[in-house]
């Protein structure tokens, strides 16, 4: 695993422009970086990253099986107790899921480890699925590089791949897309995966979260009165499950994407049962609720909100000692700790490595990297490589 420098494309940002990546810049600093990219070679990705991927996702799936079926540990990841049954009832549904994204800490020498699972709301897709991809033909087209360059990259045909297999269940059905007003980066995974969704010939249409109704009979409805039956949201359902809506989630027919029991996969209370049930084993932080902390021996952590994002709220400890912190506002329903192990450094950067899955199967990689070491909503995105 190399991190190398390389040239921009002369034209990147009016492509960039053409093809609707409109968050390339956040806020005044650089979001897509392709002033370097990063080197893999082909046993780093199928035997330290896509295999592992797979079987990490297993083993997070086997928790939630426990998790659903077990009031003690439905209190210990703070589900409210009236939403219970039904997020056992949407796991023995088999409620379809489309995609996840697992964080690792990986330097290119020895294994991956696990640092959470993004299961309900993963962004960057658009930029891993579609445009280092672009990139990467550009780059090969321009003779920077040799032909048989590759890139671990299936996801565009997994996720089309994906929806139709889901849109079998809901034949001549409209499949909305919803996110939050005033995100731009939201917006444009949505309107990726609606592309996508064209692309699988799926009639769609897009709602803004804030712009979804509840009409008579207790059903959502879009702003002409018309009943959601079926919906992509880009909303995480601890929010969800918690607003004043959250009571109407329990007794209308609308089938979710993410389904429900996605939120025992994204809360990080996932870690902790994790290492509980598979002890040393070699992709795992050793992880603790607040009340086993004690009975470890762990001296050097980091304490990470059972609900968080973007990295908010999460404190490093070392020596037992708070000496690092980032300020936001989770927390409130409790912590899990979490073995410190710092990500690699390439220079002054800090890399982290997100593996994507799409039913089940490892579909691509994305790279993250800051000049911090917690990786937050305005860390660089970088194009790879398979060489």
């Amino acid at each position: 695993m190399l991190r190398k420098t390389c040239s921009p494309r002369l034209n990147w940002k009016a492509l960039a422009e053409e093809y609707g990546f409109r968050f390339h810049t956040l806020y005044g600093h650089p979001y897509w970086d392709e002033s370097a990219y990063y080197q893999f070679s082909l046993k780093q990705i199928e035997k330290d990253l896509e295999a592992p991927t797979e079987e990490l996702h297993q083993m997070c799936l086997f928790v939630v099986e426990k998790v659903v079926n077990d009031e003690e540990l439905l209190c210990k990841f703070k589900i409210p107790a009236e939403h219970w049954d039904n997020t056992r009832a949407s796991w023995l549904a088999k409620e379809p899921s489309l995609y996840s994204r697992l964080d690792l800490c990986y330097s290119g020498i020895g294994v991956a480890k696990l640092y959470e699972n993004n299961a309900d709301t993963p962004t960057s897709l658009y930029e891993t699925g579609f445009w280092q991809w672009l990139w990467l033909e550009n780059k090969i087209e321009q003779s920077e590089f040799p032909k048989k360059t590759d890139q671990f990259n299936s996801l565009q045909e997994k996720l089309i791949a994906r929806l139709q297999c889901i849109a079998e269940k809901h034949p001549q059905e409209i499949l909305y897309f919803s996110c939050c007003k005033n995100s731009e980066e939201d917006r444009g995974t949505v309107q990726y995966l609606m592309d996508c969704a064209c692309e699988a010939e799926i009639p769609s249409r897009f709602i803004y979260v804030e712009d979804i109704g509840h009409g008579e009979g207790d059903v959502f409805t879009d702003l002409n009165n018309q009943a959601i039956t079926w919906i992509f949201k880009l909303y995480p359902w601890e929010f969800m499950l918690r607003e004043d809506y959250g009571r109407y989630l329990d007794i209308n027919n609308v089938s979710w994407l993410e389904p429900l029991w996605k939120g025992v996969l994204s809360n990080k209370a996932l870690l902790a049962m994790l290492w509980h049930l598979f002890p040393n084993h070699p992709n795992l932080l050793p992880a603790y609720f607040e009340e086993d902390l004690c009975k470890s021996s762990l001296k050097n952590y980091v304490k990470k909100p059972l609900y968080s994002r973007e990295g908010a709220n999460i404190t490093f400890y070392k020596d037992g000692k708070a000496h690092k912190n980032v300020q936001g506002p989770y927390g409130e329903e409790g912590y899990i700790y979490q073995a410190y192990h710092p990500l690699p450094q390439f220079g002054p950067n800090h890399t982290l490595v997100g593996s994507w899955l799409v039913n089940d199967k490892a579909a691509g990689i994305s790279i993250r990297e800051d000049y911090n070491p917690i990786t937050q909503d305005l860390s660089r995105y970088l194009p790879h490589i398979i060489l």
